[in-house]
């Protein structure tokens, strides 16, 4: 799983690390992608809603052996994120102008956002499949598959962006032309996964037609996941209107790199909060206790090691992580700073990535919801309006919002998962936990 998220991230970030260097324009073609996240971000968000709430639900279900109710769930999830998928690319593509000068656009920036975002938007349908469907391959035990996946797409990425962008001279529209192609191969290569012999549970005709109690338990659960998604686009929207009123069009720039380079080193901590939603999910349902605690344990001990440890790195050496995506002198010269007032205090953020796939992973979605609006909603959003009109912070407080949303919030949500979940499931084994606990 861990291999997987890499490869995702790849996925994800190529396009930048292109883009950001284009000749004569980079900074603001790259400040032009930056301004779609938030856009991207909620397709991805109601991949997870209906992805990542249905997997686990399809690993408790097969965990108590009701292989008909896993295999439903499957079907229910997957009619949901093609028909959502479909609404999402027209209403996006009829309000994409307003939309992008909304969330910061300015006159030279918005040629390099539109050009992106209407191809992108084209394949967003690929990328609803690809990405929620590839939640069932994972819960279903298949993790090697289930890296394939992205793998696939990934490298086809990779390869088709230096070819349209500098070789074919598409610059922003090859690089959405060669992300939505790779979608397109990721979701066909799920597609045959998840119809074919080797699933243990497969898309069938039959299990599309949706259930409305278990679709609320789909969107119950996928509400962490959505919420935490979804916040990440109002948070980007936010930040980048305040951004551009105290800093102009570096500064989202500069965002948009930190941004890139949080998801690069956040890999391993999603990888292995990933991998071990299946595990807990499975033995919650088969009742055997010792091993949940034991996968909290080390999911926990595993991602603040980690976190630690590149927060120190970022601190000390933030230049060779800013030249992956763009060489502007000024822009490194003024995202070296930046840099290490976004990352300050980074391993606060595996205290809440640990709790929260926890809660997650057993079906507690009212405390997962909470704390992903807690964090992002009452936290962030905030502080990114006040504090640069505070003590003449300016951007400096839009970057300083993050560190201080991960202490509050990533202290509330373990703490929190430590005396709802993980000191209850102490000795409980033969003794029923109900996910309402």
């Amino acid at each position: 799983m861990t291999l997987a998220q890499l490869i995702n991230v790849l996925y994800n970030v190529v396009d930048r690390m292109y883009i950001g260097h284009i000749p004569q324009a980079s900074t603001l073609a790259l400040t032009g992608l930056g301004l779609t996240f938030p856009i991207i971000s909620i397709i991805t968000a109601f991949a997870n809603l209906f992805g990542m709430g249905g997997a686990p639900l399809c690993s408790i279900a097969r965990g108590k052996g009701d292989h008909e109710r896993a295999e439903t769930i499957m079907g229910n999830a997957f009619f949901l994120l093609v028909s959502v998928g479909l609404g999402l690319t027209a209403l996006f593509l009829l309000f994409k102008k307003p939309l992008l000068y909304l969330f910061g656009a300015s006159s030279q920036t918005f040629p390099y956002a539109d050009s992106y975002l209407t191809i992108y938007l084209c394949g967003s349908v690929f990328v609803m499949v690809g990405l929620g469907m590839n939640s069932f391959i994972n819960s279903q035990g298949f993790a090697r598959t289930g890296m394939m996946t992205v793998l696939l797409g990934a490298v086809v990425n990779i390869v088709l962006d230096p070819l349209f962008i500098f070789v074919l001279h598409m610059g922003v529209q090859g690089a959405a032309l060669a992300t939505i192609i790779a979608q397109f191969l990721s979701a066909a290569w799920v597609l045959r996964f998840l119809t074919g012999k080797k699933a243990i549970y497969r898309i069938q005709k039959k299990t599309m037609k949706l259930q409305w109690p278990l679709v609320k338990e789909i969107i119950a659960l996928g509400l962490s996941n959505f919420c935490f998604a979804i916040t990440n686009s109002l948070v980007q929207i936010v930040c980048n209107i305040n951004l551009q009123q105290f800093g102009g069009d570096l500064y989202i720039g500069i965002m948009t790199v930190a941004g890139s380079i949080r998801e690069v080193v956040s890999m391993p901590i999603n990888g292995v909060t990933s991998g071990a939603q299946p595990v807990m999910g499975y033995n919650f349902g088969a009742e055997k206790y010792e091993r949940v605690r034991s996968s909290i344990r080390f999911t926990s001990v595993a991602c603040i090691v980690y976190t630690t440890v590149i927060w120190i790195v970022l601190m000390v050496f933030p230049e060779p992580f800013i030249h992956l995506f763009n060489s502007d002198p000024q822009l490194i010269k003024e995202g070296a700073s930046s840099l290490n007032v976004y990352f300050f205090g980074y391993f606060m953020m595996a205290f809440q990535q640990a709790g929260q796939s926890t809660f997650v992973a057993l079906g507690k979605s009212k405390q997962a919801v909470f704390f992903s609006l807690l964090r992002k909603v009452v936290i962030v959003v905030p502080l990114t309006i006040l504090l640069p009109r505070m003590f003449g912070l300016g951007v400096v407080g839009v970057f300083l919002a993050e560190p201080i949303s991960n202490f509050v919030g990533g202290a509330a949500c373990y703490v929190t998962m430590l005396f709802t979940v993980y000191r209850p499931l102490k000795g409980a084994s033969g003794d029923r936990v109900t996910a309402d606990t």
